[in-house]
């Protein structure tokens, strides 16, 4: 979305009200009953991005078109049993947004138009069912025009390429990966590092939510979904690596454990993130150079081994891998570059052939809590309109159901809903001036599209920016209303639309009664508050390594980062509103996601070792299993001396083993886990240092 005032807030101002001058205009040359319609979904698909618009208005279509068909469906079965339609009404509503959260993806769209439009058509013509049928078939044309006009306008006009603005967004996020790693490799530690570096989560879920409008692209071909996929993994591989390597360099800083050739490889690296250009061969040549001096600088691990050199092979063999994460990161955005889909490396084929979809955290919980909550605002919605018997009582139910399932994604709805009264009492101002005062004095389409033109292109421009963009759609919403948008003013306009001042403030009065309930019924169902949220998905996130700590199948490490860096990403601004830092031991969902990777890593060795072999391994993941299990948010974990036992007791055991690839495979994840799980705890003591001590 346009950030700042200029020439695209300009563009995308004249944009809109051209789609929906263009929308009114042909729904006003074939005769449909509520014109008003096409004009305000024009507005509401539109977007700075063509793609998007097109992806937005075929969701909005399929919604429309579901929910209207649900309206056609219930309303002739219990519309002589009001408690009965009622319930229906309230249930559709309700599964429509649990559906919509538990999508989490742009075609979550769909789900909530379909829950609310079945509101807006049945509610204002309850007392005439038999003209239900037409209203929902009116509705899904005028609908569909709007939708068309905007797809129209956006995606021929001076389109905003979707994939022109994520190949930009791609190389910042790249850069700044880069950058964070960067200063990770520093020797002096960086708090304000980590706190950026968490931040990439958040980027993740942004490429991901803009790659699903790249098959509605208008501007030309669009890359593959596939290889922003790919980047996506990849980025996902930097987070706790980068993590992982910042800890062993801070733990072997202090205890000294810092030899000259390894500061020496950390500095080249540093330079060598600091310096990537844009010769691919030469960027894999220098990069496995690097890699080959982390291997060679590797200690071997033995029986004999200190803890000192069991962090430095840590250390050593994360770093080679964070920096062939880089390189494959490089790689794919060149590929995402190319104009064509032929391969710029040979890595890149074997990187694709691996990627999958990228699941995302499912809060069951909120979005059951959500749904029952949007089904309430509807049942003593009806039940106030029922007892009063208020004649603008459809109006009240109509628009104070739709807050809930427009804004259930959201922690607190309540700032939003606020700007909609703003933005309402804006539109009443407007509307007044407009539908009677100045349009009764023209005559024709084009006197009333240059009446509203300059109200239309303020509140464009106002809608193109984030921040003012709760005010600006409500205030659009007005203008558009039947007394506006209409053929002629001042007279009765047919059933259900009438035009007298009477009646439009009659109208206004129950849009801000309706915005006012739908707050205060926000206020009550979320009074859980984020603190709630948070450990919601604190737990979700602690059951899943839980569940997953001790299976025999092979992990499913890739889908299961996914979640993991979503949840990140929803807990940040939590965390930040709470007053609480991502970093805090109760919150480090980084720290959980390195004991997943170490997880996952004992488990994959655990299938191709012999059977006695596998007790220290098993020992160590139910030990995890359990220690996850009994976490509780907002309180420190228990100290659980036996585990630490069972992690040094399987060191001592890989340690000794025969096989050194084995020794190293089954080592690495063994050192995480306990720098993971316990930090603070003393350093390792090796077979060899026990029998110095007991001697």
């Amino acid at each position: 979305m346009t950030q700042r005032w200029g020439i695209n807030a300009a563009v995308f101002s004249l944009k809109c009200y051209a789609a929906a001058m263009l929308a009114t205009f042909v729904a006003f040359s074939i005769g449909l009953e509520r014109p008003y319609w096409a004009f305000l979904t024009a507005y509401i698909v539109s977007g700075p991005l063509a793609g998007a618009v097109v992806s937005r208005a075929l969701f909005r279509l399929i919604g429309t078109s579901v929910g209207a068909a649900f309206a056609v469906l219930v309303v002739p079965l219990f519309v002589q049993q009001p408690v009965l339609l009622v319930t229906a009404m309230a249930s559709w509503l309700g599964l429509c947004v649990f559906l919509s959260l538990l999508d989490r993806k742009p075609t979550s769209y769909m789900f909530v138009l379909a829950g609310y439009t079945a509101g807006l058509i049945v509610w204002p013509i309850v007392d005439a069912p038999g003209h239900i049928f037409d209203v929902a078939a009116l509705r899904a044309q005028e609908i569909a025009i709007g939708i068309l006009c905007s797809s129209l306008v956006h995606g021929v006009v001076l389109p905003n390429s979707v994939t022109r603005f994520l190949r930009a967004r791609t190389r910042t996020v790249v850069r700044d990966a880069e950058v964070w790693s960067r200063d990770t490799l520093d020797i002096a530690p960086n708090h304000e590092v980590d706190r950026e570096r968490r931040r990439l989560a958040q980027d993740i879920t942004e490429l991901h939510q803009l790659s699903t409008h790249l098959p509605f692209e208008t501007s030309g071909p669009a890359p593959r979904i596939r290889v922003v996929r790919a980047i996506e993994e990849k980025l996902a591989e930097i987070m706790p690596l980068g993590a992982a390597v910042a800890d062993r360099i801070a733990a072997l800083r202090a205890q000294g454990g810092l030899p000259p050739d390894t500061v020496d490889l950390l500095r080249d690296t540093n330079h060598w993130l600091d310096g990537l250009g844009e010769d691919l061969g030469e960027l894999e040549q220098s990069g496995d150079a690097l890699k080959a001096r982390c291997v060679e600088l590797e200690p071997e691990v033995g029986a004999d081994t200190g803890w000192t050199d069991l962090l430095r092979m840590s250390l050593l063999a994360r770093l080679a891998i964070l920096i062939d994460a880089h390189i494959n990161c490089r790689l794919l955005q060149a590929q995402l570059e190319s104009p064509d889909r032929r391969p710029v490396s040979p890595r890149v084929p074997a990187i694709l052939d691996t990627v999958g979809d990228r699941p995302l955290h499912r809060d069951v919980g909120g979005a059951l809590r959500a749904a029952v909550g949007a089904a309430l605002t509807l049942i003593i919605g009806s039940t106030l309109w029922f007892y009063s018997g208020w004649p603008d009582g459809g109006t009240f139910v109509m628009l104070s159901s739709i807050f809930p399932a427009l804004f259930a994604a959201m922690d607190n709805s309540l700032p939003p809903v606020v700007g909609f009264f703003k933005g309402t009492a804006i539109a009443i101002v407007l509307g007044s001036l407009y539908g009677f005062a100045i349009l009764p004095m023209l005559d024709g389409f084009p006197e009333m599209a240059v009446a509203l033109a300059p109200a239309l292109l303020v509140l464009g421009a106002l809608f193109s920016n984030p921040r003012y963009r709760g005010i600006a759609l409500p205030a659009l919403l007005g203008v558009g209303s039947p007394f506006i948008i209409a053929e002629t003013y001042g007279v009765d306009l047919g059933p259900g639309v009438p035009a007298n001042f009477a009646t439009f403030l009659n109208s206004q009065i129950a849009t801000l009664s309706a915005i006012l309930f739908a707050g205060a019924m926000i206020r009550i169902i979320q009074t859980a508050g984020i603190d709630h949220a948070i450990a919601r998905t604190l737990r979700a996130g602690w059951q899943d390594i839980a569940e997953r700590s001790n299976r025999w199948a092979a992990p499913d490490v890739s889908a299961w980062v996914s979640r993991m860096l979503d949840r990140q990403a929803l807990l940040a601004p939590r965390l930040a509103a709470s007053g609480k830092l991502p970093g805090e031991p109760l919150y480090d969902v980084l720290r959980d996601l390195r004991t997943g990777l170490a997880i996952s890593e004992l488990r994959q060795l655990r299938r191709y070792i012999d059977p006695p072999a596998q007790a220290p391994v098993t020992e160590v993941l139910t030990g995890v299993g359990e220690y996850y299990r009994r976490m509780v948010p907002h309180e420190p974990p228990a100290e659980d001396p036996e585990l630490l036992g069972r992690i040094d007791h399987a060191l001592r055991s890989f340690g000794s083993a025969a096989q050194t690839a084995m020794r190293r495979q089954a080592v690495l994840p063994l050192v995480t886990l306990r720098r993971s799980l316990f930090a603070d705890a003393p350093p390792f003591v090796s077979d060899a240092q026990l029998r110095e001590g007991a001697s």
